[in-house]
């Protein structure tokens, strides 16, 4: 991830000893990566750009924590992640989903999906993904990351062991319980519906 020409020891060294310079450089350095994954697993009600400067902030304030064991990249990754986990956490996101919380558009694409589920309407994209948010909302936020990450984002098991510490048994067990809950959830959303 770090740039080629970029000194990454010569920077966490400068922010040991509370370099600006080297602060700022660390920023612009890591930020694709932070607004990355805070874009991908974004609470609800969360600026993006807050959820940024919190990361940061506690990057910066924890720098002396990193033993470099492991890649800067990979110590970034978990305390943004954490940090996205504990603001989902926050939210309290109500645990049910009824018809009633669905947008216009989300209903129609859910009657449309119950009603032909083998031809999918390519004009529904932008309502797919939001019921897909919708539904995954309806987890609590471990599971949300979990199956952003798995299905949504590609990561395999190992990568998904890295950044959260779960080990693989606990990832596939989650896993499988979290996609059973939301197929419960979408065929009581596709009852109330009465499709």
């Amino acid at each position: 991830m770090a740039d080629a020409g970029f000194d990454m020891e010569a920077c966490l060294a400068g922010l040991r000893r509370q370099d600006e310079r080297a602060a700022t450089d660390f920023v612009r350095e890591l930020y694709p990566l932070v607004l990355k994954l805070v874009r991908s697993h974004l609470p609800r009600r969360s600026s993006e750009e807050d959820l940024c400067q919190v990361v940061f902030i506690k990057i910066l304030s924890n720098i002396g924590q990193y033993s470099g064991k492991v890649p800067i990249e990979h110590w970034v990754s978990r305390i943004t992640i954490n940090t996205c986990l504990n603001a989902l956490k926050a939210e309290s996101v109500r645990p049910e989903l009824r018809w009633s919380d669905l947008s216009v558009e989300q209903a129609a694409l859910l009657e449309a999906i119950a009603s032909n589920p083998d031809e999918p309407d390519p004009s529904g994209g932008a309502a797919s993904r939001d019921m897909v948010e919708t539904l995954l909302a309806a987890l609590n936020p471990q599971d949300r990351l979990l199956i952003t990450m798995l299905h949504l984002e590609g990561y395999s098991m190992d990568d998904i062991r890295q950044a959260t510490g779960w080990n693989i048994a606990t990832i596939k067990v989650r896993a499988f319980r979290a996609r059973q809950k939301l197929k419960r959830i979408f065929q009581e959303l596709n009852s109330q519906g009465k499709l």
